[in-house]
């Protein structure tokens, strides 16, 4: 009879999640796992079956938690417009101060076209629908919203200079804002 778990999954999950972030899924060990987890290889395994499994979980815990608490905290139904900028200004702030990135898009450039991960499309989706949704429909502008973010995105994880980054964002919403009429 196997045993119930005794660990506190949502603590175990964000743990692990922060190191796919940082680390991307091949450079995180399983040493690196055990560590930010507080659990052994064994129960890892146990529990996820594999690192690969543990990643899957631990990224679908990343847009129900992360993604979905952003959105919901600077964009949420209704924000429009003004509720976007916001939700794109705050990639520039991660809480820990550092420069990870996004976990969706790392790990959309570590995979490619190969074996993308199942929450990177559900991801992208997310944040199409939301940009969609602010923008009253406008897909063609959510598109190219969902561009931009995964852009910078990618260029904070690179070091690019987040006041030019702010800068751009600001420019690009105030074009926006005048194209959509507010």
């Amino acid at each position: 009879m196997a045993r119930p778990r005794t660990f506190d999954e949502d603590r175990l999950l964000t743990g692990a999640m922060h190191v796919f972030r940082r680390r991307g899924f091949a450079a995180s060990s399983v040493r690196d796992l055990e560590e930010a987890t507080g659990l052994t290889s064994g129960s890892l395994y146990n529990s996820y079956r594999d690192k690969r499994g543990l990643f899957e979980t631990a990224s679908a815990h990343y847009n129900r938690t992360v993604l979905a608490r952003r959105i919901e905290e600077h964009a949420p139904e209704g924000a429009g417009i003004a509720g976007l900028r916001r939700l794109f200004l705050s990639l520039l702030h991660e809480p820990d101060g550092g420069s990870s990135g996004c976990l969706i898009t790392n790990s959309a450039v570590e995979f490619g076209g190969r074996e993308q991960p199942g929450f990177v499309t559900e991801g992208f989706a997310i944040l199409r629908a939301c940009f969609a949704d602010r923008l009253r429909g406008n897909d063609t502008d959510a598109v190219a919203l969902l561009a931009l973010y995964q852009g910078i995105l990618v260029l904070i994880r690179a070091g690019y200079d987040k006041a030019a980054l702010e800068a751009m964002i600001t420019q690009h919403f105030e074009t926006l804002e005048k194209r959509h009429g507010c």
